[in-house]
């Protein structure tokens, strides 16, 4: 008579694959938790110097944390193709978050791991923004507007990492402000100002003051935190950002009433 565990290879086979079947991302969140533990372990060794001297581990210490959040769309056609992207090792590239259209929130990696979403970067003096952002990426073709369940779900996130890591309001920008010149997201069409509104980032006030002579256009863009080291991607960026209508590399007087505006916040 054939026993319960006669059968319990063949068991374990069945739910490894009904596992798979009803989760897609079973292997690959397998190969995350593994990936974990190997930077855990890296993480709990001793440093061991050129010229080995007595180890004194120090009891005050924790986690690297973010002190940026930065905004993505994904240029792709569905959240699942995003997903997909994300949990291919030859892409080389992650978020923290993707956020669908309907809302739903996709949660990738634990916001004390190194995503890898901001590539060659630079805002302030920060030329490492990776080491020190969560990547959000919103699903979003690139041109389209972005859904409001999809900015609701966005809010909510936004109030958790900014509760949990105690972020600067200034410290929530997008793609397109680290890194002028190559990357123009999110698009024109995101809400920066209701963001704002929430606590998100800066915007500039309703009432504007008149821009004195003395103003240089260029070093307020440095002070806000933009690589002014090719000024005409600079204020694409900053208009992408702050004005939206109108992204040409030119600051008109208005513009020019929004950058100041916004440069005195950064002082």
């Amino acid at each position: 008579m054939k026993t319960f565990f006669t059968f319990f290879p063949s068991l374990l086979l069945v739910v490894y694959f009904t596992s798979c079947a009803t989760n897609p991302y079973a292997v690959t969140n397998r190969i995350y938790k593994s990936n974990s533990k190997k930077l855990a372990k890296t993480i709990r060794q001793v440093p061991v110097l050129p010229r080995p001297e007595e180890w004194v581990g120090t009891t005050n210490f924790g986690l690297r944390k973010p002190n940026f959040v930065i905004l993505h769309h994904t240029a792709q056609k569905s959240a699942s193709q995003t997903l997909k992207t994300f949990v291919t090792p030859s892409t080389q590239v992650s978020a923290h978050y993707v956020i669908g259209k309907d809302g739903r929130i996709y949660q990738m990696l634990n916001d004390y791991f190194r995503a890898w979403h901001g590539g060659s970067s630079k805002w302030g003096n920060s030329t490492d923004i990776n080491s020190s952002s969560i990547g959000i990426e919103l699903d979003n073709d690139g041109f389209e507007a972005f859904a409001d369940t999809q900015i609701t779900s966005l809010i909510k996130v936004l109030t958790t990492i900014k509760s949990t890591h105690h972020i600067p309001t200034a410290n929530f920008i997008g793609h397109s402000d680290i890194a002028p010149g190559r990357k123009v997201d999110p698009n024109s069409n995101f809400p920066w100002g209701k963001l704002a509104e929430n606590g998100f980032g800066l915007w500039p006030d309703s009432l504007l003051d008149s821009v004195p002579e003395t103003f240089v256009p260029a070093e307020a863009l440095r002070i806000i935190g933009y690589d002014i080291r090719n000024l005409n991607f600079a204020i694409q960026s900053f208009k992408l950002h702050f004005i939206q209508k109108d992204t040409s590399p030119f600051l008109n007087e208005h513009d020019k009433q929004v950058l100041f505006n916004l440069y005195k916040k950064y002082l």
